[in-house]
């Protein structure tokens, strides 16, 4: 029987293969295909995470490394997956919602044409890997990327209908919004690898006697810029 840490990587594989597949043929495949594969890749990403966290529930919980992301001297960012139970239970949420959202999607977009169809669910599957990307990345700069994806789908897909001017304009608005919370995010990471020098979650957090009570306070209040500003640019839409 496979391990749950050999096929961990097949959660995040599955929409990435959706989006290529339908991105890539959208002006070749019918609106039909276009839902098969894109309910699909996340109905197969659901029924994986469903047994990932049944292996979890059992007390399997790991690290998966995969490759060398960053290598750069003493500086070495694996591309890396930690699947524990707060990971497995958002992979239940994000890809059971994210289900049912592409299953409710092909009845609201079926008056787009194919090739519009294939592009929404080419973002689409394209958002359900960022999610899963920014939840089970092992370290902060798998987790960033991860972000930074969110935030690109949630330009996309508030821009879909690009002919429409106030679409844009809240595209825009929502983009510029998250791009302010990145900085945050970003000088937090610079400085846990001054101080680790890592991005570890495992390494990072056996590490706290590295940083004093007042780096701690600042770095935690930098990475929550992120989720804020994420916050504040929803709110800017109805602004």
């Amino acid at each position: 029987m496979q391990n749950a840490s050999d096929i961990a990587w097949l959660i995040p594989f599955f929409p990435l293969l959706g989006f290529l597949i339908n991105g890539l043929g959208r002006k070749v495949l019918s609106k039909s295909l276009i839902s098969i594969v894109g309910c699909g890749v996340v109905l197969a990403s659901f029924i994986l995470s469903i047994w990932i966290f049944w292996q979890v529930k059992n007390g399997n919980t790991f690290v998966a490394s995969y490759f060398d992301f960053i290598s750069v001297r003493s500086l070495h960012v694996p591309f890396a997956f930690q699947v524990d139970q707060l990971s497995a239970i958002f992979l239940l949420i994000i890809t059971g919602v994210g289900f049912l959202i592409h299953v409710y999607s092909t009845s609201y977009m079926h008056e787009e044409s194919s090739d519009h169809f294939g592009r929404y669910f080419s973002y689409l599957n394209l958002f359900i890997f960022s999610m899963l990307l920014l939840v089970m990345g092992a370290n902060y700069v798998i987790m960033f990327i991860g972000w930074e994806g969110v935030g690109l789908c949630s330009y996309l897909l508030i821009g879909y209908w690009f002919k429409n001017t106030e679409y844009n304009k809240a595209a825009n608005k929502a983009f510029i919004m998250n791009r302010i919370g990145d900085l945050g995010f970003l000088i937090a990471i610079f400085w846990i690898i001054s101080r680790v020098g890592n991005t570890n979650f495992a390494d990072v957090f056996a590490s706290t006697n590295s940083f004093s009570s007042s780096e701690i306070t600042i770095i935690t209040l930098l990475l929550f810029v992120m989720p804020g500003w994420g916050i504040l640019s929803i709110r800017a839409l109805t602004v």
